[in-house]
């Protein structure tokens, strides 16, 4: 079960969390829509390529990354979109494109866009395709140690 080695990264930190079951679906806003949860207030873990080396973008499911402003802020010399290959097997515990932002569980830096932290709590893909975790910001924050930049879009160019 996909879930098992997040729950056991929750429970052993003592984290209170509520798993959401729901109909298949791949997209963060296809995911929104069917659990009722607004776009903003689900997160999406985009995987991406910095300099050769994987790592996570976590946004709202509304918003896109912005790809340049995060190879900017990094001061890197490349960001792009990891392609499937790139990452598929670096989570062998998670159905392809459903990997839960908890970078540290598969040794990989996490870049969460500032926004997240307005809200008590987060919600993301826990996985699969169908299970949700929802837990506090607070708890997701100290857990996963995300970097907290501004990484949405705010225009459509240089996105993902």
């Amino acid at each position: 079960m996909p879930l098992s080695k997040l729950r056991e990264f929750l429970d052993r930190n003592q984290i209170q969390y509520l798993v959401i079951s729901h109909s298949v679906a791949y997209t963060a806003q296809g995911i929104a829509a069917l659990t009722h949860i607004k776009g903003k207030e689900l997160a999406k873990t985009v995987m991406v390529m910095m300099d050769g080396r994987l790592a996570m973008a976590v946004v709202p499911a509304s918003v896109r990354v912005d790809l340049h402003r995060l190879k900017k802020y990094l001061g890197v010399e490349s960001v792009e979109l990891a392609t499937e290959q790139e990452f598929r097997d670096r989570f062998p515990d998670c159905e392809t494109g459903s990997m839960p932002p908890f970078g540290n569980l598969y040794g990989m830096d996490v870049f969460a866009d500032e926004s997240l932290a307005e809200d008590k709590e987060i919600s993301f893909n826990a996985g699969s395709h169908r299970e949700l975790v929802r837990m506090r910001f607070d708890d997701f924050e100290r857990l996963a140690k995300p970097m907290l930049i501004q990484i949405a879009a705010r225009q459509a160019a240089h996105v993902a």
